[in-house]
């Protein structure tokens, strides 16, 4: 018995761990937290993922089929997109991309949750729009991310 729990212990501590990503600067990713409002008749896409399920699993993330980065468990991304148009979101799942599709209204802030489910080899994501409140208490918990770090397919 002694054995087969010291194996389950060993096989946990060696074969678990959590994805990492290179982050930008604190002051950085401080700002970023202020949450100003867009400018230049821009919205703001605020696109995070909390830890959970997947957590040594990184995924792409596209805005309009560009390369924004790698997510890892709670980190963030900010970016301006124009506003008043339609941008599709896309993350990398198991099998194929994600997508939301999002109507943008100028100087408004959106928030963007990918999160991990279960997959067939791997773990896949998914993003979903959640409300402002939900979405600032969420990145003031997380650290900004470098954009253009994606893996090729």
């Amino acid at each position: 018995m002694y054995l087969k729990v010291a194996s389950i212990v060993i096989f946990s501590v060696f074969f678990t761990g959590c994805a990492s990503v290179p982050l930008e600067r604190k002051d950085i990713s401080d700002k970023a937290k202020t949450f100003q409002a867009p400018t230049n008749g821009n919205a703001g896409l605020y696109i995070f993922r909390t830890h959970g399920l997947g957590a040594s699993v990184k995924k792409n993330i596209w805005i309009d089929d560009v390369c924004i980065g790698q997510t890892a468990p709670n980190i963030f991304f900010y970016q301006e997109v124009k506003g008043d148009k339609e941008h599709t979101i896309s993350t990398e799942s198991e099998f194929s991309p994600n997508h939301l599709v999002l109507k943008t209204e100028s100087g408004k802030i959106y928030f963007i949750e990918q999160y991990m489910k279960m997959g067939v080899f791997v773990g896949g994501s998914d993003l979903e729009l959640v409300d402002a409140n939900e979405g600032k208490k969420a990145v003031l918990d997380m650290n900004l991310a470098q954009k253009g770090f994606c893996k090729l397919e």
